[in-house]
């Protein structure tokens, strides 16, 4: 199996250069960089990501994963060349794949070149992700002297069967081993991602994993319902009846059993899919990306945003190394969004927020439907965060002042409420 195509866009040029506008609207501003290393031990049966085990990629040239370090520190000399105004790195995210399949040497080498040709801030979130089974507390250590002192692990559940329909190879109880070797490295934040909804999971299953997950300890989880993607091997297994399809319903009851249980934990979301024990502890590399803020996408198949200008790379390691390393762009394709466009995108992510969506972004008619959505119990409107107001009438509303934020059933039908609220 091979990742979906890439989406459509215009021509990107090689010296990656951006629109003056773009250039001006990201200067002084801090960015976040994203890092795709696209290595996997194996392929897990749902996964369309853009990774790919030793066997897929071959033994030709710019495949092989000990180059990869170096490709992706060339790119960075690219960053710097394009976008020399930003106010240094506020984030970084090492995501895949399995980063903690290379050498921590490796995505040391890579940090440090970060830092060195932007500048990490003082407060800088540095996160990798990481599957249980991939990572030693030697490993952990030496990432944690390296600088990075945030880790995600693809735990996914603590179920056997669950875990062998997913094709995750590791066993249920090495998570929480693993967050325990993170915290004994010194880690300041460790993360847990859990999926629900698959196929033969019944509730005591998925409670199992919920409850697994939080003797771990972790200060953040990430759940998401499980999709189900054309060309995976879990999506042949369904087609051929080896496996039953995915209930929108039974998803709905897993989500509300994860709310439940971590909110009966101390827990909060802070967006639809995301829980963390207090502010600090929330992943601010993802709400970098929920804001629309620039970042740059490091490595094969990584996207980019800078000032309304997004692109993306070449998909296939070997392809992507092959241009970096003559100083080209590995841009594939790029878009350039108008103001309409860049606008709905910040009203469907704001509005996933917990923190909400500015009223001040919605036209006057799509403000007249706010009510109704608040009259049905999905949303409640307040005062800008912070200002300890929590009464706002129809006039605010109006005026555009205050922020629309999702109730429990709300966040259940997010996308369709985003769609009846736009014009």
């Amino acid at each position: 199996m091979t990742p979906g195509p890439p989406p459509d866009g215009d021509p990107a040029p090689l010296d990656g250069t951006l629109p003056a506008a773009a250039l001006t609207e990201v200067a002084g501003r801090p960015l976040s960089v994203y890092v795709h290393v696209p290595y996997c031990r194996t392929r897990c049966g749902y996964c369309d990501f853009n990774t790919y085990t030793a066997a897929e990629l071959g033994t030709g040239p710019g495949a092989s994963r000990d180059t990869w370090a170096t490709a992706a520190v060339t790119e960075l000399d690219l960053a710097r060349r394009v976008l020399p105004e930003v106010a240094g790195v506020s984030t970084v995210f090492f995501g895949g794949g399995t980063p903690t399949l290379l050498p921590p040497a490796d995505l040391a080498a890579v940090l440090a070149a970060i830092d060195d040709r932007f500048g990490l801030s003082p407060d800088v979130e540095v996160t990798t992700e990481s599957n249980p089974d991939s990572v030693t507390a030697a490993d952990l250590a030496q990432l944690r002297e390296a600088g990075f002192n945030r880790i995600s692990f693809g735990m996914q559940s603590a179920v056997p069967q669950v875990l062998r329909v997913l094709d995750r190879e590791h066993t249920p109880g090495r998570a929480v081993e693993v967050v325990a070797e993170a915290r004994a490295a010194g880690f300041d934040s460790v993360s847990l991602d859990l999926i629900y909804g698959t196929p033969g999971e019944s509730a005591a299953d998925w409670q199992t994993t919920l409850d697994s997950a939080l003797a771990a300890e972790p200060d953040h989880v990430s759940a998401y319902a499980l999709i189900v993607e054309e060309g995976t091997r879990l999506a042949g297994r369904i087609r051929r009846g080896e496996l039953a399809m995915i209930d929108d319903d039974v998803q709905a009851e897993r989500y509300l059993q994860a709310e439940e249980t971590l909110v009966g934990k101390g827990f909060r979301a802070y967006e639809v899919s995301n829980w963390a024990t207090d502010e600090r502890h929330r992943c601010r590399h993802n709400i970098a990306y929920w804001r629309s803020d620039p970042w740059w996408g490091v490595g094969p198949g990584a996207h980019s945003h800078a000032g309304g200008v997004r692109w993306w790379n070449l998909r296939h390691p070997a392809a992507w190394a092959a241009r970096v390393m003559v100083g080209e762009s590995p841009a594939q394709a790029r878009e350039l969004l108008d103001a309409g466009t860049r606008r709905v995108e910040l009203i469907m992510l704001g509005l996933r927020l917990a923190d909400g969506l500015e009223l001040s972004l919605l036209t006057e008619s799509e403000r007249a439907r706010v009510p109704a959505i608040v009259a049905a119990g999905h949303g409640v409107v307040h005062g800008d965060v912070g200002d300890g107001d929590g009464d706002v009438g129809e006039g605010d509303v109006g005026d555009g002042r205050g922020r629309l934020s999702l109730t429990l059933s709300g966040r259940l039908l997010a996308d369709g409420i985003v769609v009846d609220l736009l014009d």
